[in-house]
């Protein structure tokens, strides 16, 4: 192939700010990797709007393209894994960190990074799911091998309009579990019953609890996305032999609890981090998704935006504004 142009959203340091544009990027600047793929669609993540914004703890050098997540159809294989024309996916691992993402029309990625994208699941409904599904599904497989109360599946749903959240209240819905979301956003109730939670809470009622050590048991179980003290607060509140998985830190890195929940009422705490996941799990996790874990509200999801779009969509999910995903379509 020619050292062809494309575009990307490019991040960089103008002054003491940091800007995000639409620029036009060449092949030969990417890394050499064993695959080349032409990307169709990506999705938003709170670590990309971080990465476009200049932390460094995401992205250690700039200029830079972010996108954790990216679908398209490979250009050029390497690799004995993959051939030109096969449909993938590729999220996590060091994409849109220090390697550029998904946020640009191409990507060079190493094969074993690679997912290939599952029968009855397209490009797009895959970055309609992106990492924040994949996070969400992760925790709900873990939930479901838990033996908690099944004959009475409820769960709480912490942080419900963001997107693993609201994929989180999607998925379990479809799963027959009664859903409790909990949200700042009241204003939103009407969308998550839309995604099919059965109740809509003020994350108040989560967090706004005696200070006691184990308080009265609420729910069997919980995805919490926000940590910090609603994480504390629910993990009092869960029932006997309940599980609680969490991967977010909205609310802070600390956890201040109580031993007794776990030790009285037999808990589970489990983490998530679709991040590192063993490739094994990915593919698993996927197919489900494919297949008997399509959520039947997966269209109603996402919101579809351009690549000029996004410097206006990763200002408001700084501002705590998105609501469900932000699917970037790159076609």
């Amino acid at each position: 192939m020619a050292d062809e142009s494309y575009e990307a959203i490019v991040a960089e340091q103008v002054g003491e700010k940091f800007t995000q544009s639409v620029k036009e990027c060449l092949l030969s600047d990417l890394p050499d990797n064993d695959v080349l793929i032409r990307v169709h669609y990506s999705s938003l993540n709170y670590k990309d709007a971080l990465s476009a914004t200049g932390h460094k703890g995401i992205t250690k050098f700039y200029p830079f393209t972010p996108g954790i997540d990216a679908a398209g159809i490979v250009a050029i294989s390497n690799s004995a894994l993959f051939s030109e024309g096969d449909e993938v996916i590729v999220t996590s691992y060091d994409l849109g960190m220090n390697t550029p993402g998904g946020f640009g029309q191409y990507i060079s990625v190493p094969a074993d990074w690679i997912v290939p994208l599952p029968k009855n699941l397209s490009l797009k409904e895959s970055m309609t799911i992106g990492t924040s599904g994949l996070t969400a599904a992760i925790g709900i497989d873990k939930l479901t091998r838990h033996s908690f109360n099944q004959d009475s599946p409820e769960a709480l749903v912490t942080g419900a309009t963001g997107g693993v959240g609201s994929f989180a209240v999607a998925l379990l819905a479809h799963l027959n579990y009664r859903v409790v979301a909990a949200t700042g956003k009241m204003d939103q109730a009407d969308f998550l019953t839309s995604l099919g939670a059965g109740t809509v809470i003020h994350r108040d009622d989560v967090l706004n609890v005696p200070e006691n050590p184990l308080l009265s048991s609420r729910w069997p179980a919980a995805i919490d996305t926000v940590g910090g003290k609603i994480l504390d607060s629910i993990l009092r509140q869960v029932s006997h032999n309940g599980f609680v998985a969490c991967c977010g830190n909205v609310l802070g890195n600390q956890l201040d609890t109580s031993i007794l929940p776990f030790i009285l009422r037999g808990i589970t705490l489990a983490g998530i981090d679709s991040g590192i996941a063993r490739m094994e799990l990915r593919k698993t996790i996927w197919n489900k998704l494919a297949d008997e874990w399509k959520p039947a509200a997966l269209h109603k999801l996402a919101r579809e935006v351009k690549l000029h779009d996004l410097p206006k969509e990763i200002e408001a999910i700084l501002n705590g504004k998105q609501i469900g995903k932000v699917l970037v379509n790159l076609l």
